[in-house]
């Protein structure tokens, strides 16, 4: 509860294109909101970012960014174009509703409100959600107030002497939900279940290989399996699966949908999880104690989502597998050694769940308003 004496302080929050930036972004705004600060949301409409900020009821600020091109031509001149526009809007923005601090999470999507930010003087604080920060944070964070990251070994590349590693920061229902809850949520049964995932966007070798086997993993173990297949590929997986298991509708331990809007309760639910290996991913599977098979993304910019990956098989969390290593028989066969190995399946939940930072939200806005009182 705010002290009658206490300034409210105005935060730019700013994230988007993938799950991995805009959730971490979310969950800051959330955890200011609660503590009575004004938040507003800087992110591409066209991206997931509109939607999920629409539906938290923040206040959206639009501005159109896209990807860099990774060649020089035509493409890239359109594109510096478009980032000075977005600049421009973006310090529009910063005049008009006179941020006391801004918070981004890194990507292109907030790489506008930052570099207003510094242009017109305003202090800003950045999250690197991975072990090899991204280019924007890199670039950028020379000039931040403070750099938040989720891996120790990030801040070697990171120039700024006010780092701090907090972990992701993630939603707090990850601490609070039980498993019998989520699963009760889901119209679930109290037994095995499997989730089966690619980020928000899916990922078809993913995809692929879990379609041939998820007939055969229901009725020989008799366990649940969640299936997001991401939006994109929503239409495909289903004329596959209605090729290869024609009855899955009416197979009760089958969830298969595009997109879940609440991923806490899908997680808290599993046991186990076929996944991508983005940063925030592996920080949820780790607050649910999920023991995983990382498929990293092979195109990742840096090669990130594989340093991840191999971070978590260090610490004896995952099971890590290549992208080209990815079919039907590969999968089931490290599925179905997990499900009748309990002694192996419980270790690495536990140390899934040793890795788990569930206070990175608190320690961060603690951080962005010290750096609004100072300014202040």
């Amino acid at each position: 509860m705010r002290l009658q004496e206490d300034k409210q302080y105005t935060f730019f929050i700013t994230g988007g294109g993938t799950g991995g930036h805009i959730y971490p972004a979310v969950a800051i705004a959330d955890e200011l909101c609660e503590k009575g600060e004004n938040i507003y949301y800087i992110g591409n409409p066209d991206n997931l970012e509109y939607e999920i900020v629409n539906q938290k009821g923040f206040k959206f600020l639009p501005v159109k960014v896209h990807g860099m091109p990774r060649r020089a031509g035509l493409g890239l001149v359109k594109w510096c174009v478009e980032l000075s526009f977005a600049i421009m809007k973006s310090c529009f923005y910063i005049l008009k509703y006179k941020p006391d601090s801004v918070f981004g999470t890194g990507g292109y999507v907030s790489a506008p409100a930052l570099i207003a930010a510094k242009i017109l003087k305003v202090p800003y604080m950045m999250h690197d959600c991975d072990a090899k920060p991204g280019l924007v944070t890199r670039k950028l964070a020379p000039w931040a107030s403070a750099v938040s990251l989720a891996f120790e070994c990030a801040k070697a590349e990171i120039n700024n002497k006010n780092c701090l590693i907090t972990g992701n920061p993630i939603r707090k229902n990850f601490k609070i939900l039980t498993k019998t809850d989520a699963r009760e949520a889901l119209g679930l049964k109290n037994k095995t279940t499997i989730c089966v995932m690619g980020g928000s966007q899916g990922a078809r070798t993913i995809n692929d290989a879990a379609v041939d086997i998820l007939a055969k993993l229901s009725k020989e173990f008799d366990i649940q399996i969640i299936f997001q297949t991401g939006k994109k590929n929503f239409e495909r997986v289903i004329e596959q699966l209605i090729k290869v298991y024609p009855e899955y509708e009416s197979d009760a331990n089958l969830i298969v949908r595009p997109y879940f809007e609440d991923m806490v309760t899908v997680l808290k639910a599993s046991d186990i999880a076929v996944s991508r290996s983005g940063s925030l991913s592996l920080s949820e599977l780790s607050a649910s104690g999920i023991a995983s098979i990382l498929v990293p993304y092979p195109h990742a910019a840096a090669d990130h989502q594989r340093k991840n990956a191999r971070y978590m098989e260090e610490q004896g969390a995952s099971i890590y597998l290549e992208d080209d290593d990815v079919n039907a028989g590969s999968l089931y066969e490290i599925l179905s050694e997990l499900i009748q190995n309990p002694d192996k399946l419980s270790e690495l939940q536990k140390n899934a769940l040793s890795l788990a930072k569930f206070d990175a939200s608190e320690q961060i806005c603690e951080k962005l308003i010290s750096i609004a009182k100072r300014e202040n």
